[in-house]
Formats: structure tokens, C-alpha cells, sequence
């Protein structure tokens, strides 16, 4: 009779997610970033770089965009990445509070609590340094609306399953498209470009858990339990994704706010850069019976599919 190797026996999807863990917590204490350290904050920084590329600003395509000079243009795009920062910054702080809500209630001994204590030491460090290239950049911190605000603290504290998982994907997978479109252009700003390779590398850890564990806990809802769950994380992707871009961005640039968004809400080109950076966590979701006939036309709003 020939032996099975172990690596080889069925695992239970619980038993998966562990051995998962296991592996990531080996990745964090050899290929993790100190910001502090890896980040030269006193380089000077030069306003004359682009910050974005400019098919990913809001504007871009429109008339209005036509109208701007070049320095408005590359304003524009450092208004717009300290935006997006500005709201991963926002979220991971939610993202912090889920994880340890998250971790309280499981065995400290269990690999998948043990990571995710990890993934805090991660994400507080991304948020500093995340607050750093904001002030770095010499732009306000954006913050979501306030009834946003509001109504992420009922979130973060109520959240569980994937509904906890699934919105924390739809934030870190769409910034990691945009980032990882920008880490090998020359044409952008190298503070940025530094800020996305460390995030990035960091955030495939976290994505690789999170995916695993929505798929896990996605398995053992019944029917009512994933109508609430379908819509409850469509429902907060759609608010994270429409908080990327802070509509005050634009008075910064000099544009007149009204004419702005009214012209980036209608824009097409940006509305392709919406579901191009939700394009591989929308897959995933919908691979996991997440995307339904119901959640998707809240997920159609926010122009992520």
C-alpha cells in the first residue's frame, strides 16, 4: 500500500485556512518593511512629477481636463493620491478594529488568530506611514463624508463573517491595482512610488488570508445569512469605493467643485477605471455567490462592474 504524503490528505476548510497562516506568518518575519527606515522622509519633494498616472485621474477625457493647464493637471493628481491615501489610511484603521474584534473571540493558540495579530502590526504601519506621505505631499488629509463616517462605526462594530472580510477585500484589492500600476512608472513621484512597493507586498499577505476565509465562511452560511451578507458588503464596497475620491479635491486645484463633480460623475473614462480597479476582487466575489441579482446593481451604482 502506498503511503499518502501528508501534505497531500484532504484538509478541511478550516485546516486549510490554518496551514495558510502558518505559511504568511513565515512570509511576515521575513519579507516586512519598517516605513521609518525603508523611506527617505527628508528627500525633497518635487511638485513638478506626476503623482498618478493621468488616465487614472477623475477628470481625465473630459472638457473640463481639456481646459487645465499641466500644472493643474499634475495638482490634480496629487490632490487625487492623497485622496486615495487618505481613505486607505481611514479604512485600515477600521480594518485594525475588525481584526481585533475578530481575534478576540478565537483561540490565541490557532494560527489564523496568531495571524492576524500580525496583520495589525502590518496595517499600523501602513497607516503611519500612509499619514507621513500625506503630510510629505503638503495636501489635507481627505476624510469620508460624515454620515460615511458615521455609519462605519456601526459597521466595524457589528460586522462579522464574510461581511467582515469581503468589504476589507474590495479596499485593499482595488488600491493594489491602482498601486501596482504605478510602482515600475518612472513618470511618478519615487515617494509614491516607494509608499505603493511597500504596501503592495505587504497587502498580498493580507488578500491571500481574507480570500481564504471568505471562501471558508461563505460554505457554512444558509440561504437567509447570505441575502444579509450579499447585500451588507455590497453595500459598504459601494460607499468605500465612492469615498476614494473626495469631491474637495478639486477646490485645492482651483476648479470650481460643483462643475468638477458633476463632470467626474459623468465620466466614462472614469467609471472604466472604477471597475478596472475592482475588476479581480469583483470576480472573486461573484466566484463565491456574492454578486447576485440583488447585490449587483448596488455594486452597478458605484460603477464597479
Amino acid at each position: 500500500m502506498t503511503a499518502v504524503p501528508v501534505n497531500d490528505l484532504p484538509q478541511s476548510p478550516v485546516e486549510k485556512v490554518r496551514r495558510t497562516a502558518t505559511r504568511l506568518l513565515g512570509s511576515s518575519s521575513r519579507n516586512s518593511y519598517d516605513p521609518e527606515l525603508d523611506i527617505d522622509w527628508d528627500a525633497p519633494v518635487d511638485l513638478d512629477k506626476k503623482f498618478m498616472p493621468y488616465e487614472r485621474v477623475s477628470l481625465y477625457g473630459t472638457p473640463l481636463w481639456d481646459r487645465m493647464t499641466e500644472e493643474q493637471k499634475r495638482e490634480l493628481s496629487r490632490q487625487e493620491i492623497a485622496s486615495v491615501a487618505s481613505t486607505g489610511l481611514w479604512f485600515e484603521l477600521i480594518l485594525v478594529q475588525l481584526l481585533a474584534r475578530w481575534a478576540y473571540h478565537q483561540d490565541p493558540q490557532d494560527p489564523r488568530t496568531l495571524y492576524a495579530l500580525a496583520e495589525i502590526g502590518d496595517e499600523t504601519r501602513h497607516i503611519t506611514m500612509f499619514a507621513k506621505a500625506i503630510a510629505r505631499m503638503g495636501t489635507p488629509t481627505y476624510r469620508p463624508r460624515r454620515y460615511v463616517h458615521e455609519l462605519a462605526r456601526l459597521y466595524k462594530a457589528t460586522a462579522r463573517g464574510p461581511a467582515l472580510f469581503a468589504p476589507v477585500l474590495v479596499a485593499e484589492e482595488m488600491t493594489d491595482r491602482l498601486q501596482r500600476d504605478m510602482i515600475n512608472d518612472e513618470e511618478i513621484h519615487p515617494l509614491i512610488r516607494m509608499v505603493n512597493r511597500i504596501h503592495v507586498v505587504e497587502e498580498a499577505r493580507h488578500v491571500r488570508f481574507a480570500r481564504e476565509e471568505v471562501t471558508r465562511q461563505m460554505g457554512n452560511l444558509g440561504p437567509i445569512g447570505k441575502v444579509i451578507t450579499n447585500l451588507s458588503s455590497a453595500i459598504v464596497a459601494a460607499f468605500v469605493a465612492d469615498s476614494m475620491i473626495s469631491p474637495k479635491v478639486y477646490a485645492e486645484v482651483g476648479l470650481d467643485p460643483v462643475e468638477a463633480v458633476r463632470a467626474a460623475r459623468s465620466n466614462p473614462n472614469f467609471h472604466e477605471t472604477r471597475r478596472w480597479m475592482a475588476e479581480k476582487i469583483m470576480t472573486f466575489l461573484a466566484d463565491q455567490g456574492m454578486v447576485t441579482w440583488y447585490s449587483k446593481p448596488i455594486y452597478r451604482l458605484a460603477h464597479m462592474v
